[in-house]
């Protein structure tokens, strides 16, 4: 049956018969025949396997804007992809029956990285993008497809809570052309009650991200009574300001009561426009508000003469005033990926 599977990568054996898997901070300790917090890589014989290499549960189009990625070539189609299960617990997931699950509790499909890439290719999409679920649990298949896709010409996109540890992170990043990080809430406290996570490694990918010259945008769900907080929001905004810069774009996004929060309301939209106005008083350029179809600030503005470049609604791209990554009224650059 091993032979079937896909070796893991990063992981070190602690004796003959225990692994340690080091893909993200957790660094679970694996006996033979368990697995680790993620589910999907199980120690046999002193290997650890990823048992869902070339068995994604999801494959889909959808466009890029539901990532949401606002500045990496707007308007266009993506083939979405995932496998089951997550490293994070978030209490609130609208996936969780995807990300927690194992993969024997889903039905899949069996494709392997280049058959991944010819369909992306049969379609005419211009992206595959790994999402639904945390990306990191699929490491290898994820790396192989995107290595691929490089290969032939074809981008590709995470979207990720941003849980990994930074040696594979950096490994990834060589193939990946975007990155969307979904930054839970900027406290120690939230990540470990409502997510069964830490802050920290957050922080650290969102650096090396930034750093390593990839393109990047952040997502804050703004749950009610949990990291709604303005004093935290504003801490965040400064931090990303001061730490990845002005031109980052953050998308504050509508909590809908889900999977274990039931109980929590929908974020108001008098809350998301404060953490919008927070955002822009500590110099982020791009700010948007997601999860309200129609609002204003789903479209993009030139920070120049504040003309709407890119006329959103939802997940629709209605008119582009770009020219050449520029602003076609007053030829401000707007930073991003457009071509």
């Amino acid at each position: 049956m091993a032979s079937l599977l896909q070796e893991a990568r990063f992981y070190k054996n602690v004796d003959a018969q225990t692994v340690r898997c080091q893909l993200c901070p957790r660094e679970c300790i694996i006996p033979e025949r368990k697995r680790g917090f993620c589910r999907n890589r199980e120690n046999r014989g002193g290997k650890l396997y990823s048992l869902v290499y070339g068995k994604p549960a999801v494959v889909d189009i959808g466009s890029i804007e539901k990532a949401p990625l606002y500045h990496f070539i707007p308007g266009h189609f993506r083939l979405c992809l995932t496998c089951a299960s997550c490293n994070l617990r978030c209490r609130h997931c609208q996936n969780w029956h995807l990300s927690q699950r194992s993969f024997e509790e889903l039905n899949y499909y069996s494709f392997n990285p280049i058959d991944i890439v010819k369909h992306a290719r049969n379609h005419n999409l211009f992206s595959i993008s790994f999402t639904y679920t945390e990306p990191t649990v699929y490491y290898e298949y994820l790396y192989d497809i995107s290595l691929i896709a490089r290969e032939n010409g074809m981008k590709t996109s995470i979207v990720s809570n941003g849980y990994i540890n930074p040696e594979p992170l950096l490994k990834l990043l060589t193939v990946l052309d975007a990155v969307k990080i979904d930054f839970k809430g900027f406290s120690e406290t939230f990540y470990r009650e409502v997510c069964s996570a830490t802050l920290k490694p957050v922080l650290d990918s969102l650096l090396t991200v930034k750093k390593e010259n990839v393109w990047l945008e952040i997502v804050n769900l703004i749950i009610p009574t949990l990291n709604d907080d303005p004093k935290m929001i504003d801490e965040m905004c400064r931090w990303i300001k001061k730490n990845l810069g002005e031109d980052t774009p953050l998308h504050f996004t509508r909590f809908s009561p889900n999977y274990k929060l039931t109980h929590l309301p929908p974020t108001p939209i008098s809350t998301l426009e404060s953490a919008y106005r927070i955002a822009k008083s500590n110099g982020l350029r791009y700010v948007y508000i997601g999860n309200v179809p129609g609002h204003i600030y789903n479209s993009t503005f030139c920070p120049s003469c504040n003309q709407r470049v890119i006329h959103r609604d939802h997940f629709d791209v209605f008119e582009m005033n770009l020219v050449n990554g520029k602003c076609k009224f007053c030829n401000f650059s707007i930073e991003g990926r457009w071509f």
